[in-house]
């Protein structure tokens, strides 16, 4: 059986510039096993899968599968089966907005001006203890006077958020894979006004976890939405900026990010690059 098929990049105007997704629709009857195969398979970040909603007030249901095991939420792939889900033909219940049942539970979306879901709560907030801290620094191999400030930025994933002194200080950091251990570490630093312009971003993010090694997510949005809730509501950055990421990949990554009342809303661009049919049941 051929389902529909769509592979999403996410958070770039620039072609390949930004994060993809690989989106299975009409995905009833796949049970857990085929779709961590097919998600390993296809060796990317996350692999989703659209179903039929099963919680009143959502549109459709979505499943996210990393390479090795089920997220309850991530940001990239919420943006882009939302796309893929609309340009297949979905119809959501509130015209301008859709709702997404996942295993975090149900996330809103707006359609205008770009594609953005509300960020959900985190789960964990509030500063690492000391040994944890002690840990972040030896693994991003910086002295304690290098950061500006840390904070849990658990909304799933597990990450820390660091600030930075600077965009400059972000990129220039060079982990040590053999103190990293199982961490998820979020980088961010601001640009000057002058760089800001020239790169058309306020903020340098990095996304940083082990595995086979350390690895750096191209663009993330569950990280945006944390540190956007944990920096925006603590004065640190404006209530609309956005995010540069990706640099050092080559991407180009733009995640646009901005308070309204209680929301904090994450969107940026999508488009999809490929489109056809996969038979998962052979």
């Amino acid at each position: 059986m051929s389902r529909r098929f769509s592979q999403v990049d996410v958070f770039s105007e620039d072609a390949f510039g930004g994060n993809p997704v690989a989106v299975v629709h009409d995905a009833q009857g796949l049970d857990s096993n085929a779709m961590q195969r097919f998600a390993a398979w296809t060796n990317l970040s996350e692999t989703t899968f659209l179903l039929p909603p099963t919680r009143p007030g959502a549109d459709y249901r979505l499943r996210i599968f990393t390479t090795i095991g089920e997220l309850p939420f991530a940001g990239h792939p919420t943006l882009g089966s939302a796309h893929a889900w609309l340009e297949a033909g979905g119809r959501p219940a509130t015209e301008g907005a859709l709702m997404q049942e996942c295993a975090a539970g149900l996330v809103r979306l707006r359609r205008e001006p770009l594609l953005a879901f509300a960020a959900p709560p985190r789960v964990r907030s509030g500063l690492p203890t000391p040994a944890e801290r002690a840990r972040v620094l030896a693994a991003l191999a910086l002295d304690a006077d290098a950061v500006v400030a840390m904070e849990w930025c658990d909304n799933g994933p597990g990450w820390i958020g660091v600030l930075l002194e600077s965009a400059e200080a972000v990129l220039a950091v060079t982990p040590d894979p053999a103190e990293f251990g199982d961490l998820d570490l979020g980088l961010v630093g601001p640009y000057d006004d002058v760089r800001a312009a020239e790169v058309g971003a306020h903020v340098e993010v990095r996304a940083l976890f082990r595995a086979l090694g350390v690895v750096e997510d191209p663009v993330t949005g569950s990280l945006n939405a944390a540190l956007a809730q944990w920096l925006i509501g603590e004065g640190r950055l404006p209530d609309a900026y956005v995010a540069s990421q990706g640099t050092l990949l080559g991407r180009t990554g733009r995640v646009h990010v901005e308070r309204d009342g209680d929301t904090i809303w994450v969107g940026g661009h999508t488009s999809t690059r490929i489109v056809g049919g996969v038979d998962l049941d052979g």
